[in-house]
């Protein structure tokens, strides 16, 4: 047995069984092993953007990492950007990630870099096999910094002699996930704030919006008056009819200024203080008011369930009729021209029960949040990290992780450009995943950005700069060069039929929205 077939056995032993992979000449002998080791599913993306956002998409849903499999430093470099969303997730991956043979290190051939310093910059944890015979340990290492909660980014980097040179026998440790524990001085600080009934928000991010935690959030915020709302951006938040509802704070400055101005306390609960996504003339970074008392009941990777029970039973609340659970709103199926709220009341009415929304829908979705809120009870996957090209790589993480839930992918046409690869993934294994492309032909964000910053009006160049014409993106063509079936909708009746009929089958389904 070699280094990379003890690599393969020692993933595997320790429950890592899917890997996303790009490989090249220096990992062959890790792809040949996966015909000598069984229990490894082996999905392959035609670029590694789409790898490592995959990963990060599978742990989201699967609560364990996956393994990518990538080529060298440029290799590596290509797939930075998502694992830089899947580090802002607390998304947990193992990368590993070829590298030429030790003593040919020397000789500087034209792939030759310092994958080290490539990949530090995303990743908690980054060694270099030194022998064949270290390689299963050093696996072991990376899988048990993986799965240290929140979530982590471990890179084992192989050099080629390591992976064909003589292994050692397959390392299996229990992996230990315990959260740290909140103190109790630390509940009773949060309790005596939420006792005193002032305007105050409770913002949730991480787990704490699954639905266990939401649950309990909700009795106590009924107990003490307090508000819900979650961070912007979530890595996965489960909603919809029946659960407690927890409203994102708005990505606009001006609204988020305006929604907190009167709070008189926020307490965290796996959130950060909110902050805005960027800066801009004459507009604070952080969104709260100055004389707010911020308090952190737990961190995002703290027991957060230990934590909000705890909390509850301080305050009395186990028993309290829960007031925010959303009810059912009536909704008409929609018609006439596509608007971003005639799309959410589509979603609202066809989102299906257990399914799995990824969105990266930019400026049209921002809305979504508001007009969903009463669909059936679903997860909703947001872009952590604000590097487009999320949305359909992390599709084909969350089908993977759970092939049986539907999968629908909210997604810019702007952003779908960065990793449109994705789509021949989802042909080729069959994922059941409905996309949903709105074409706007423009860069709308950076539009509004444009203006928002200061930058004045945008001339010619700087309005080609921001555009996605000449030409036209057809977007029902590149699907269908990639093996997904595709339609363009032009009205919301359109688009709720069409819809419909693509949930009903299953299998990878593209539909181009023309917004204008």
């Amino acid at each position: 047995m070699n280094g990379a077939e003890s690599l393969v056995r020692t993933l595997v032993a320790n429950n890592v069984d899917v890997c996303f992979t790009n490989p090249g000449t220096s990992e062959m002998h890790f792809v040949a092993a996966l015909d000598k080791v069984e229990g490894m599913r082996c999905i392959l993306g035609l670029f590694e953007g789409v790898i490592t956002g995959a990963a990060d998409g599978y742990y989201r849903m699967a609560d364990k990492p996956a393994s990518t499999l990538l080529h060298l430093g440029p290799g590596l470099g290509n797939g930075l950007a998502n694992l830089h969303n899947a580090k802002k997730a607390n998304s947990g991956v193992v990368n590993i990630v070829g590298e030429h043979a030790g003593y040919h290190i020397q000789c500087d051939a034209p792939l030759t870099s310092d994958i080290q310093a490539v990949a530090r910059p995303m990743s908690h944890w980054v060694k270099t096999s030194m022998s064949s015979l270290e390689v299963a340990n050093d696996g072991v290492e990376a899988i048990k910094i993986a799965n240290t909660p929140p979530g982590k980014i471990a890179t084992l980097i192989l050099p080629a002699d390591t992976a064909w040179g003589e292994g050692s026998t397959v390392q299996k440790q229990q992996v230990k996930t315990e959260r740290l524990k909140v103190s109790d001085s630390n509940v009773q600080a949060v309790a005596s704030v939420l006792a005193r009934k002032e305007s105050t928000l409770i913002l949730l991010g991480g787990i704490a919006v699954r639905e266990n935690v939401l649950e309990i959030i909700g009795r106590i915020a009924s107990k003490t008056n307090a508000v819900i709302f979650s961070e912007n951006n979530n890595p996965r938040i489960e909603r919809g009819l029946g659960r407690v509802r927890a409203r994102q704070i708005p990505y606009v400055v001006d609204s988020a200024v305006e929604l907190l101005k009167n709070f008189q306390n926020i307490v965290l609960i796996g959130a950060k203080p909110p902050v805005a996504f960027f800066a801009y003339p004459n507009k604070p970074s952080y969104l709260a008011p100055q004389n707010c008392n911020i308090v952190e009941l737990a961190a995002v990777g703290d027991c957060i369930i230990d934590a909000v029970l705890n909390l509850e039973d301080l305050l009395g609340s186990r028993h309290v009729k829960n007031e925010h659970l959303v009810k059912s709103i009536e909704t008409q199926i929609p018609f006439g021209n596509i608007t971003d709220v005639g799309i959410a009341q589509v979603l609202s009415l066809l989102i299906p029960e257990d399914s799995i929304v990824v969105d990266e829908s930019i400026t049209v979705g921002r809305g979504f949040d508001i007009n969903t809120a009463s669909a059936k009870p679903h997860d909703w996957l947001n872009i952590m990290g604000g590097s487009i090209g999320f949305g359909l790589p992390c599709a084909v993480g969350a089908a993977t992780a759970c092939p049986d839930r539907p999968v629908i992918v909210l997604e810019g046409d702007g952003s779908a450009m960065y990793t449109l690869q994705s789509l021949w993934t989802m042909a080729r294994e069959n994922l059941n995943v409905k996309v949903l492309i709105f074409s706007n032909q423009a860069y709308k964000i950076l539009q509004g950005e444009f203006n928002n910053v200061g930058a004045g009006s945008p001339g010619l160049r700087a309005q080609n700069m921001l555009s996605l014409k000449n030409p036209t993106l057809d977007w029902v063509s590149l699907a269908k060069g990639h093996g997904v079936e595709a339609n363009k909708v032009n009205n919301l009746t359109e688009l709720f039929d069409t819809l419909k009929g693509a949930l009903s089958h299953n299998g990878p389904n593209l539909i181009e929205v023309c917004m204008i």
